[in-house]
């Protein structure tokens, strides 16, 4: 299995778990008589994204990933989510478009041209862009999701963020 199709799977299983700590901020919200909504402008600094961009740049940051290191079209989104509920169906329409990729697809990833469209002229080998650029901004914006959540008192734990194992008996 190559690198980058085994890091477009885990970022397939990380949107599934940003998708249930949202599940798990509106039941925190009801519990609360809250309009869950709100969260979405919650921000851990002023001059950091909030929530809402937070979660959009995660998701365009998987999309663009496996778009970029096979030389396929990633599907638009064109930011005006304005409720938690619009958010939870961006995250499965990006998965269910990640989840038609098959390990083919990134055969030559590693060796592959990536034009960087935000650094006009700029491109990186496929392996690099994966390291440097694709996996650490899709944590940063992942994580910085999971701490506006924690932060307002959505309780997630370790075991909310890994998320699902795969585990066998000995």
């Amino acid at each position: 299995m190559s690198h980058a199709y085994a890091a477009v799977a885990e970022m397939t299983k990380m949107l599934q778990n940003l998708d249930r700590w949202l599940e798990d901020a509106v039941e925190y919200a009801t519990k609360r008589s809250f309009d869950p909504d709100v969260l979405l402008s919650q921000r851990l600094s002023p001059d950091q994204y909030p929530l809402v961009r937070q979660v959009q740049s995660a998701c365009d940051n998987a999309k663009f990933c496996a778009a970029r290191l096979t030389g396929k079209e990633a599907p638009k989104h064109p930011d005006t989510e304005t409720k938690v509920s619009e958010l939870r169906a961006r995250i499965k329409s990006v998965v269910t478009h990640l989840e038609t990729y098959k390990a083919d697809d990134f055969k030559d990833a590693d060796k592959r041209r990536v034009d960087l469209p935000f650094m006009e002229g700029k491109s990186m080998h496929g392996a690099d862009y994966l390291v440097e650029m694709a996996q650490p901004n899709f944590y940063f914006h992942l994580v910085h999701a999971y701490a506006i959540l924690r932060h307002n008192g959505v309780t997630l734990g370790k075991m909310q963020y890994i998320g699902s194992i795969k585990t066998f008996d000995r």
